[in-house]
């Protein structure tokens, strides 16, 4: 009796053995980061610890998209070429994880199945969208927010100098057309720029938001040349503050399009926001400063004078010879 005893439990034992055990892994979140999505699969409980005795199996959703036989990879689904071990000399060690290019690791269920010898083991591990922006929603917001207040700060400018002071007509609508295009340009960006993900597309966006924003120094300096008979040190000052602004914007904007998930993202911030605060002081000067605006009126005075001066010496002659 005792010998059929130990029998089921040498039995017991023996298909306890047969079952390989994994690291538990419930899902995987793709990262948008990366350009390549991890789908872990590490057995802990290898006996052989040899590659050659073992096969591996990577089904999505049950259909099977790559194998390894313990001598090559085979991918069986061409809507997964890309999928590869990640290390194939790590494998003995129990390491069955498979690499996907992120545009091939569609969102799913995923089986890994490994055999070795005669004993095998299957793990699911659920695959899940990556979502998110490159930028946290706050910065995104920031740096739009403080673009379109700079842009709007400037056309506030125009408006006052516009009400107070007369010029020449073409220069203020080569002005308001540069204004036109600093904010279609910004729109543009904007609309690149919020796109999902670490793409060439929110790179670019981003490109537009910050470059082009070098039209609002040339821009300040001709709205103070209409407010003003000539710049003031205030004027240069206002005018060296929004460069200095441009300069951290784009130092910020260089660092950011290599990075991700961003690392200085509050550097493009920090620009836009002096940027933003030149103009808004900017504004407050050239309200300020209303009522010296100089008046643009063809000066005629001058001219007028000297012709007057000769009527009225012609005049005199007149008056002289007819008493005469």
């Amino acid at each position: 009796m005792w010998l059929l005893g130990a029998w089921v439990l040498l039995s017991a034992a023996g298909a306890g053995s047969a079952q390989l055990l994994f690291s538990p892994t419930v899902f995987v979140e793709g990262n948008i980061c990366n350009k390549s999505i991890l789908l872990p699969c590490i057995v802990t409980n290898l006996q052989a610890n040899n590659k050659q005795v073992m096969y591996v199996k990577w089904k999505k959703q049950g259909k099977l998209f790559f194998s390894f036989d313990g001598t090559q990879q085979t991918v069986k689904d061409p809507m997964f070429s890309s999928a590869k071990l990640v290390s194939e000399l790590d494998l003995p060690k129990g390491v069955a994880s498979v690499l996907l290019d992120k545009e091939e690791a569609v969102a799913g269920n995923y089986s890994c199945e490994v055999t070795e010898s005669n004993r095998e083991g299957e793990i699911t591990v659920e695959l899940r969208s990556g979502t998110g922006s490159w930028f946290l929603p706050v910065e995104s917001t920031c740096i739009i927010v403080l673009l379109f207040l700079a842009i709007v700060f400037c056309w506030a400018q125009l408006s006052v100098i516009a009400s107070k002071a007369e010029t020449v007509p073409q220069k203020k609508i080569g002005i308001i057309i540069a204004c036109i295009i600093l904010t279609v340009v910004a729109v543009a960006g904007v609309i690149l720029f919020v796109a999902d993900g670490y793409t060439s597309r929110s790179r670019a966006g981003l490109g537009l938001i910050v470059v082009p924003t070098v039209i609002l120094m040339p821009l300040q300096y001709l709205l103070f040349g209409m407010a003003l008979n000539s710049l003031s040190k205030t004027a240069y000052a206002l005018i060296g503050l929004e460069s200095l602004g441009y300069i951290t914007a784009v130092t910020g904007f260089a660092l950011c399009v290599s990075a991700c998930p961003v690392l200085h993202g509050s550097v493009v911030i920090a620009g836009l926001a002096i940027m933003a605060i030149g103009a808004l002081l900017s504004l407050v000067y050239v309200c300020i400063v209303g009522s010296s605006i100089r008046d643009h009126h063809t000066p005629r005075k001058p001219v007028e004078e000297p012709l007057n001066d000769a009527k009225g010496v012609m005049l005199e002659r007149c008056v002289t010879k007819e008493k005469n």
